[in-house]
């Protein structure tokens, strides 16, 4: 089957996959699409999901009420990855030149304590100080890795700042899909498959995603979700208070009492988003915005852009800038361990994001060999300026922009692949685990690999730290490249090396995204890279220290340009490429 064509009349006329539409050349409009006469583009992960906002622009909605079609779409047919019993990071660009960031994060329940996740220990062992061990399946699976979802309250803030369509509108196709069922496709079919074990253990869940015989739906059977459109329903008629403070909290919240869960009827009544000032910075003579805490990308992208500013990029050989890139890496996820977390809760130096403190770091850079960074450094401000919360008050990411000037980027996420697998009878709604992102113990691990300290810890009502990193860029003053991924850690690996590519490099879009990535945490020390990345570059990494670690492909970036008069918008390759490989 051939692509025919796609970026006209914002109809999709095939289901071939192409990996961008750019500037209303012929492509596939399944994953990413520019609409006819530059009116608008959008980049999702899921074609049902790019067809939701397309229609959302058919119906005189703007790239506003087309971003919450498709995350509420995607809550459907990428609802392994998220949905409204999660979370989500919005930022946008407004017609009127004022950008926002919403903090739909979730929330930890007023139950919650910072040895929620300890193994209990004995008199003796209390005696002799010895650090206790943490039980991290009850953050991962089941009601206690819970937090209070924040999704719906974000996006509904969202859709009333700017939105042309009323909330029903960009929910109510959502809920007929869900109820008509969609096909499974092969990325879907393998999740199943790899958690049926988790899924098997809640019948609710089981329900939906396995066989009357146990086992997992295959690629291809059509997936129906009755309980959820009917959730849908009633959110689209009686909006967000219903999910907050009427029936399905109260569903939820006596669910979890039976269960041994956290979350009561009054953490959802006291659930809030929060709308937070962006982090800025500057790169190539590009203003760059990022998420603050409690998400880490935006801080830890503009810090490692700080770091690379005054390197030569372009003229660097690929091997020395893959180099400094993962350097820079290393330094900022150092510095992420100690100091991040949700800032309403424990101060963030706001000096992580100075230029002085980036050309410092940048001076602890060795050409020739790869550091072993030993931990966090202070950076300048960090006793008197703080990241505060503004007084006026596995994830998916989507981005949808339009002719009046609106951006939107929205990462939205359960955390791991179908959440906490739970789904409270009669709701369809699938919970998130975002409790495993807290730090239940400083210096151990999460189900990423990732690190934190007391910033980090678990307490009442804070929100988890997270690596979601939507991002806006500007150029005097008009949005040129808005971008996000999915992906844990590698998020912000990858948005700094598609900032690099496209500012730096002046890559097109597409290459932008599609080029070999690395990535680097701190702790493991290993570097991440993809098999794509050239022989000869990994061998020189090798040897400047760099421990190497193949990782086939990774990430889910998704992105919208706009150049020369044109929108580009790109869906990550690799998704694609996953997509489309058989099933074994």
């Amino acid at each position: 089957m051939k692509t025919v064509l796609a970026c006209v009349s914002g109809i999709f006329f095939s289901v071939a996959s192409v990996l961008a539409c750019a500037g209303g050349q012929t492509a596939s409009a399944d994953y990413a699409v520019v609409l006819p006469e530059q009116k608008g583009a959008i980049a999702t992960v899921q074609p049902l999901a790019t067809q939701a906002a397309v229609d959302a622009f058919n119906r005189g909605g703007n790239a506003i009420d087309a971003a919450l079609a498709a995350a509420f779409t995607l809550g459907v047919v990428d609802s392994h990855n998220s949905g409204i019993g999660g979370g989500c990071f919005i930022l946008a660009r407004l017609a009127n030149g004022e950008i926002i960031a919403i903090d739909g994060r979730e929330m930890a329940p007023a139950k919650a304590h910072r040895a929620l996740y300890l193994k209990p220990q004995s008199a003796a062992e209390l005696a002799q100080g010895v650090t206790p061990e943490v039980n991290r399946g009850l953050s991962k699976t089941g009601a206690l890795a819970v937090g209070v979802p924040g999704s719906v309250q974000a996006l509904y803030d969202l859709q009333q700042m700017g939105g042309k369509l009323n909330f029903a509108d960009v929910l109510s196709p959502a809920a007929e899909l869900a109820e008509l069922g969609f096909p499974i496709d092969n990325t879907l079919a393998k999740r199943l498959s790899a958690k049926a074990g988790d899924i098997a253990k809640f019948p609710a869940t089981a329900k939906v995603f396995l066989t009357p015989q146990g086992k997992p739906l295959a690629a291809g059977a059509v997936l129906k979700q009755a309980d959820l459109a009917a959730t849908y329903r009633l959110l689209a008629k009686h909006g967000p208070q219903w999910f907050y403070r009427g029936a399905f909290a109260a569903k939820t919240a006596q669910w979890m009492q039976a269960n041994g869960g956290m979350v009561t009827a009054e953490d959802f009544a006291a659930y809030k988003t929060v709308h937070r000032k962006p982090v800025h910075s500057q790169f190539m003579g590009y203003d760059i915005y990022g998420f603050g805490p409690p998400s880490s990308g935006g801080a830890h992208i503009a810090q490692m852009l700080n770091i690379l500013a005054a390197e030569p990029l372009a003229k660097m050989p690929e091997a020395e800038r893959y180099h400094v890139i993962a350097e820079a890496m290393k330094l900022a996820f150092a510095d992420r361990a100690y100091w991040l977390g949700d800032a309403d809760f424990s101060p963030v130096p706001r000096g992580l994001i100075s230029p002085e403190y980036g050309a410092s770091l940048r001076k602890q850079i060795d050409l020739s060999k790869a550091a072993d960074v030993k931990g966090h450094s202070l950076p300048p401000g960090a006793s008197k300026d703080f990241f505060y919360q503004q007084l006026n008050k596995h994830t998916t990411h989507l981005t949808t922009a339009d002719a009046k000037g609106n951006w939107v980027a929205i990462t939205t996420t359960l955390n791991t692949s179908f959440g906490s697998k739970v789904i409270v009878p009669g709701t369809g709604v699938l919970l998130n685990n975002q409790m495993d992102d807290f730090s239940a113990l400083p210096g151990v691990p999460n189900a990423f690999g990732l690190v934190g300290a007391e910033a980090n810890s678990i307490a009442p009502g804070k929100r988890p730290l997270s690596s979601m990193s939507p991002t806006l860029v500007l150029k005097n003053g008009a949005p040129v490249l808005t971008l996000g991924a999915a992906g844990g850690p590698t998020i912000i690996s990858q948005v700094l090396q598609a900032l690099v590519n496209t500012l730096a490099l002046d890559k097109p879009l597409l290459s932008a995204i599609d080029t070999p990535r690395v990535h680097h945490q701190w702790r493991p020390n290993w570097l991440f890279t993809e098999l794509p990345l050239d022989g000869e570059v990994a061998k020189a990494l090798k040897a400047k220290g760099h421990p190497l670690r193949a990782a086939g492909d990774f990430g889910g970036t998704q992105a919208i340009s706009f150049k020369d008069g044109k929108f580009t918008a790109v869906t990550e390759p690799r998704v694609i490429r996953r997509n489309q490989r058989a099933v074994p």
